[in-house]
């Protein structure tokens, strides 16, 4: 049986914050190490019916940016539901809601940028 293994480092600052984040996979053509600004990591624990998550973002990680970060999981959080159950109508339910966030989002900034 093949294995494969994704490493995540994060360097903390003094207060634990996290100041870099980057990750590799065996199963990659990269050939260096990844950065990234935010993650979430989550699993399925089947025994207590319950997700177990892992959220971190860098200091430097913009409120645009994870909107974007946000937005973007939605949308493949919808993608694997369907791929995962066929059940179309709550997949779409999922999108307008990602659409919807995303749009009110862009509305906040701009009364923001006004104020």
């Amino acid at each position: 049986m093949k294995q494969s293994s994704i490493n995540i480092d994060v360097e903390l600052d003094e207060h634990n914050v996290p100041q870099q984040i980057t990750w590799n996979a065996s199963d990659t053509t990269a050939d260096k190490d990844q950065k990234a600004k935010a993650m979430m990591l989550a699993f399925w624990d089947s025994t207590d019916k319950s997700a177990l998550r892992i959220d971190l973002w860098t200091k430097d990680m913009m409120v645009d940016e994870m909107a974007d970060f946000f937005y973007q999981s939605f949308m493949t959080m919808a993608e694997t539901y369907h791929r995962a159950t066929k059940h179309t109508e709550l997949v779409n339910d999922i999108k307008s809601f990602a659409k919807d966030f995303y749009n009110k989002f862009r509305e906040e900034q701009l009364k923001e940028n006004k104020a």
